[in-house]
């Protein structure tokens, strides 16, 4: 029965048919998994303690946050897709002022200067670091960039069935998966050899029918791939190449743009945003110039306004709220604006020769970690060319190793045994926060030299 009343609450005999489509007889029965001792009453409160003062609770909430293991306690060396990378504090500064925090979708270019501009310049950031003509104004967070970046190849290319290295982040190819799965297209992936991508089955799997190879740059193992040799193997098809990249390793590495790539994107979680439990954080995503306006969200412009001053407005935008349904290229929805404006100000307040700086620290602690491992024989299975990523064989069990590291105040490594097929294999990450004590005691504890 419908409710003549369309804009009042449900009525009872709403609520009867609604309980009998779901089967059960009362409101009730849909708490029935939380046990009866837990449950509020008519009858029967909560048991809850007295209220404590303010200075008291706070007391208590310090003491409840100290039990927790954060990279200001311990010694980080976890990265797999989320690092611990310093952060200027004019980062936050930024980002805090109500302005920014409080801004929506710059719909009013008039009321919208600085966010505007502040995204432009995020984009001309982006395309500086990938080689690539065209950046948008950010995603949601990396992997949702790439998944639209798997959209945006089988439109354009008319083909059905894309390519993923299993150097891919686990994660990336779940929601690949996802996006194929909704849009009707083929994922299929591509085995390893070593640590990287084997590229003889690659090309084995390169056909007419090909719309995409995604690989990523460096892959989840660390491992640089050899992006100019992946992008021979589709020129004689109309398939594109998807790079996924972290984008502090392109302040030292070729840009992919340089390298064949048609489409980049990644996340700036490295460029002063939190790790946050894994998020929120920012996707990029980059582009040639002739898939410009497939790109998903939208593409800030400059122009100028009627008195020839420089302005910025929203220039590109694919959604279907923006232009007609049937011309929609995507249905990303909004930007992670205030990030990709913390994304700016880490950039502008780090400069092009402290990121290089900053990378090339990574690159140096992370190789001087493998090398003393190896020197005191472990067994690293990464060959020399990783960034600040690799991976080493444990001569104990993996989850036995971490135990003893958290005991010493420091954060091991992620388990890739499963991915690898290698016994109690661990991906270290070693930034440039960590100094060499923090790196000689890992490696200590690692050989079995520290109690």
């Amino acid at each position: 029965m419908t409710n003549q009343h369309r804009y009042l609450p449900t009525t009872d005999q709403d609520r009867k048919e609604m309980l009998e489509t779901i089967g059960v007889s009362s409101i009730k029965d849909l708490f029935s998994d939380i046990p009866e001792s837990t449950r509020a009453t008519k009858d029967k409160a909560i048991d809850l303690e007295d209220a404590l003062s303010e200075q008291a609770l706070t007391k208590y909430m310090k003491e409840l946050a100290a039990k927790n293991t954060t990279t200001e306690s311990h010694a980080y060396f976890l990265g797999a897709g989320v690092y611990d990378h310093y952060s200027p504090s004019i980062v936050n500064h930024v980002l805090l002022r109500s302005e920014f925090m409080t801004a929506y979708t710059p719909y009013q270019p008039e009321a919208s200067q600085g966010e505007l501009q502040a995204l432009f310049e995020f984009q001309t950031m982006m395309c500086e670091l990938t080689g690539m003509d065209v950046a948008n104004s950010s995603l949601y967070d990396g992997f949702t960039s790439l998944g639209e970046a798997c959209n945006l190849a089988t439109s354009a290319t008319k083909k059905q069935n894309v390519l993923y290295s299993k150097a891919l982040h686990p994660q990336a190819k779940e929601v690949i998966h996802t996006y194929a799965y909704g849009m009707e297209y083929s994922v299929k992936e591509v085995s390893l050899n070593g640590t990287r991508t084997d590229i003889d089955e690659l090309k084995s799997a390169i056909d007419e029918d090909t719309a995409a190879v995604i690989i990523q740059y460096p892959n989840f193992f660390g491992t640089i791939e050899d992006l100019k040799e992946i992008k021979s193997l589709l020129e004689d098809t109309k398939g594109i190449l998807i790079v996924m990249a972290n984008p502090l390793a392109l302040a030292l590495l070729e840009a992919p743009g340089k390298l064949g790539a048609d489409i980049v994107v990644g996340d700036t979680q490295p460029f002063g945003i939190p790790m946050s439990f894994g998020g929120p954080h920012c996707g990029y995503f980059a582009v040639k110039k002739k898939y410009m306006r497939k790109v998903p969200s939208r593409i800030v412009g400059q122009t100028t306004d009627k008195d020839g001053k420089r302005g910025f407005v929203m220039t590109l935008q694919t959604r279907e709220q923006h232009i007609r349904r049937e011309k929609a290229t995507s249905n990303m929805s909004s930007n992670q604006a205030l990030l990709a404006l913390g994304t700016s100000v880490f950039l502008a307040a780090v400069g092009k020769v402290g990121l290089q700086e900053m990378a090339q620290q990574n690159l140096n602690h992370a190789h001087y970690v493998k090398k003393e491992l190896t020197d005191k024989g472990l067994t690293v299975l990464s060959d020399n060319d990783f960034f600040n990523e690799f991976v080493v064989k444990l001569d104990r069990p993996f989850y036995e190793v971490t135990d003893q590291l958290l005991d010493h105040q420091i954060v091991g490594g992620f388990d890739v045994s499963e991915a690898l097929n290698e016994e109690n294999a661990m991906l270290l990450c070693v930034t440039e926060k960590r100094t060499k004590e923090e790196m000689d005691q890992l490696v200590s504890l690692l050989v079995g030299e520290g109690k």
